[in-house]
């Protein structure tokens, strides 16, 4: 049966504005916008924030500027707007960010949640106090992964005697980080003679960097230089740099502050040369993946020549 009263004329949004309900809309560069109360249109040219408001400003086809308190009262293409802050920049950094610390800092993925897993036989042995605290900020969230403790050397000197006390095996391997590993120097001989303990050579690997200092491993350019400084023999590379650079070298306490304020500049891998990292990578590969049985002592200690 047909409705003789025909519809419900109050049904529906019967109040809605004859040019429709204003929808929000970001006041993007470049957004063509018409203030109604002003009739000035223009595109907006920057958002700004003054005493808690947010203000759109507008330039017009003659090039004239003029603000406006962003909110209801605009006009897009003929319809009714709300300009709000446009969040798309943010929100694109944000998910930089995100993604960021989704890795850790030399690069891998990160575990969320992962607990550090019980410490496995293997070790990864450096010379001292700077090196080791330089692999703990960039591998260290790896190495908990793996279960591999870092441990000092406090020199090489004696390298052999080392291998001896830990005698490494399949389950318990041994990667060693030596600074200024280059031919002809004392410490190249002392891994010569490390080759040298029998029974353990499958089970070690020693690699290393042709720097002076692990402190040249990070990059110059993170402290402002173009290259690290050549100091003069007979002057103490480290007091020489604090020198050169205008930091305090009178006590071991000044030196110490120089390499935080220098470890305070790496942020990942990329702020390290890439014979450290090749040499790191290399080393925590050695004493984590699974030895293969056919593996012959071509997978020995190497001395690698920068």
């Amino acid at each position: 049966m047909a409705d003789r009263y025909g519809t419900d004329v109050l049904s529906g949004d019967w109040k809605a504005p004859r040019r429709g309900r204003s929808e929000a809309v970001p006041a993007t560069r470049g957004l063509v916008v018409e203030d109604v109360e002003s009739g000035w249109v223009g595109a907006v040219v920057r958002v700004e924030k003054a005493g808690g408001v947010h203000v759109v400003h507008l330039e017009d086809r003659k090039g004239r500027t003029r603000g406006f308190e962003m909110g209801p009262g605009f006009w897009v293409d003929g319809r009714p707007v709300t300009l709000v802050p446009d969040k798309s920049g943010s929100n694109a950094r944000l998910a930089e960010a995100r993604q960021a610390s989704s890795r850790t800092a030399s690069g891998s993925v990160a575990v969320a949640g992962a607990p550090a897993r019980v410490a496995t036989g293997s070790r990864i042995f450096v010379e001292g106090r700077h090196d080791a605290e330089l692999v703990e900020k960039v591998w260290g969230d790896d190495l908990r992964i793996e279960g591999v403790v870092v441990e000092m050397l406090d020199g090489v000197d004696d390298l052999a005697a080392v291998i001896k006390d830990l005698a490494p095996d399949r389950d318990r391997r041994m990667g060693v980080l030596v600074d200024h590993l280059v031919p002809g120097t004392k410490e190249a001989r002392i891994v010569e003679e490390a080759r040298r303990v029998p029974g353990y050579s499958r089970f070690v690997k020693v690699l290393g960097h042709p720097y002076v200092d692990v402190w040249q491993s990070v990059r110059p350019e993170r402290l402002g230089l173009e290259q690290w400084p050549v100091i003069p023999r007979g002057t103490s590379w480290k007091h020489g740099i604090c020198a050169h650079l205008g930091w305090p070298h009178r006590s071991q306490a000044d030196i110490a502050r120089a390499w935080k304020q220098i470890l305070g500049t790496v942020r990942t891998y990329a702020d390290l040369e890439p014979t450290l990292l090749a040499s790191v990578e290399e080393l925590i590969d050695f004493v984590t993946v699974p030895l293969d049985d056919d593996q012959h002592a071509s997978g020995q200690q190497e001395v690698t020549r920068g």
